[in-house]
């Protein structure tokens, strides 16, 4: 029977792997269906799936701080809309690399509402995962968007999402916290597809106003479907390696999700990344590792 470590490996590698196919199964949807859409439909299935779960064995958590579940939801829908529509527009690899910088964002929370420590170790780090997003997003050349920002503020509101189960994960079931972040990503949505044609929005904020044009071919039902199960797959084979002893090395990882990313990008059309882009991801992901290992 495998170690811990070994075993926690092992889930961590099989979920960096779907989470990188769920990125591209995203970036292939997208031609059909808006960002908007995929997140729509995708949290619709996945209330259904924590349901039947929920059905099958109650909660045993107490509960409590209702308004903290709305909370992670709101959070978790902006960070899953912005990731969504960063891969629709830019290169799969670097919109999986800019939202990997939650964890920079989850130690600043940390240290600013947490009240943690921060020392030498995690400022180094911090510092080197800002240049690596410098690097990726080149703010002094002409390769510099919009989208570029959107995919930063995507990690941005992930880490207030991690941070704010942080606070509510003793007195609620895991499922509850879930089912909360599918239910406002059902919600939400919703009501943006109802009040899209009052809306004049600017061409900025336009992707969170579109109009809703309800899939007719069957490929896009089965890749909306098959999305739904593996990212649910997913979050089991996170649980599972987390739940592994050694979480540094598990961390160290979850990384690989980025040059499946590329490879599946590149598969799909994307360009090869340049250096200056390589190098950004590299110190993100050295960065996040100082981090983790924090």
């Amino acid at each position: 029977m495998l170690k811990n470590v070994e075993s926690g490996i092992l889930f961590m590698l099989g979920a960096a792997l779907i989470s990188a196919l769920n990125g591209a199964l995203t970036k292939i949807l997208s031609e059909d269906i808006s960002a908007l859409e995929i997140v729509f439909f995708r949290n619709l299935i996945g209330i259904f799936i924590i349901l039947y779960t929920l059905q099958h064995t109650a909660p045993k958590l107490t509960g409590g701080k209702i308004y903290m579940l709305f909370t992670r939801g709101l959070f978790g829908f902006m960070a899953m809309i912005l990731f969504f529509y960063t891969i629709s527009v830019i290169p799969l690899g670097e919109a999986i690399t800019l939202n990997k910088t939650s964890p920079f964002f989850v130690t600043l929370f940390a240290y600013f509402l947490l009240h943690e420590r921060l020392n030498k170790k995690t400022l180094l780090a911090l510092f080197i995962g800002f240049f690596g997003v410098v690097l990726i997003t080149k703010p002094f050349g002409m390769s510099f968007s919009y989208t570029h920002f959107l995919g930063i503020l995507g990690g941005f509101f992930a880490a207030a999402a991690y941070t704010t189960i942080k606070k509510i994960k003793d007195i609620y079931d895991s499922r509850v916290i879930v089912l909360s972040f599918v239910g406002v990503g059902t919600f939400l949505p919703a009501l943006l597809f109802l009040t899209a044609p009052f809306v004049n929005a600017p061409a900025s904020l336009s992707f969170l106003f579109p109009e809703f044009i309800l899939p007719t071919t069957l490929h896009v039902w089965l890749l909306v479907v098959f999305m739904a199960f593996i990212s649910t797959l997913s979050q089991w084979l996170l649980t599972k390696a987390y739940s592994a002893q050694n979480l540094s090395i598990i961390g160290v990882v979850s990384y690989t999700n980025i040059p499946f990313a590329i490879g599946f990008g590149y598969l799909l059309g994307d360009s090869f990344p340049d250096i200056l882009t390589f190098t950004g991801i590299a110190c993100i992901v050295f960065g996040g590792i100082l981090v983790s290992r924090r």
